[in-house]
């Protein structure tokens, strides 16, 4: 890669300090970085991704969330729906319009919430007052739509 010799050393030299925070954002800006600046194939991104979260001094928000989503995206999905679906573990279904997502999630044992595919209309989820219905957490909380 022909990177930025200024950047480079300035990437260095953060990744000598002796502890290091990285958001979940930020692992998203990574793989689609590495996917078209790049055009780094899944399995490459996917050992990079794994290599920066094995340096010793990286903490990543929501490690949990971050190994399974990395786990959905080996599998087939989209690095970024495998992060937004992680990261849903507390709610009780996950709605999209895209078939793999669905497909590959519904198939997946690991605590995901169960992934309903759409196929009609944004309408078609709208309550009685054209709002979109509330969705349940496990812990039987509802939260109200936004």
């Amino acid at each position: 890669m022909q990177d930025d010799p200024g950047q480079l050393q300035a990437a260095v030299a953060v990744m000598q300090a002796d502890s290091l925070w990285v958001s979940k954002t930020v692992l998203l800006e990574t793989e689609w970085v590495l996917r078209y600046t790049y055009k780094l194939a899944p399995e490459a991104i996917l050992a990079v991704l794994r290599k920066l979260l094995g340096y010793r001094a990286l903490q990543a928000e929501d490690r949990g969330a971050v190994l399974l989503a990395l786990s959905l995206f080996q599998r087939g999905l989209d690095f970024a729906d495998a992060l937004h679906l992680a990261s849903s573990t507390a709610a009780e279904r996950f709605a999209t319009f895209d078939r793999t997502l669905a497909k590959i999630a519904n198939a997946e044992t690991a605590e995901i919430p169960t992934v309903e595919l759409l196929t009609g209309s944004p309408e078609g989820l709208a309550g009685r007052r054209g709002r979109a219905p509330a969705l349940r957490q496990r812990d039987g909380r509802t939260d109200p739509p936004r």
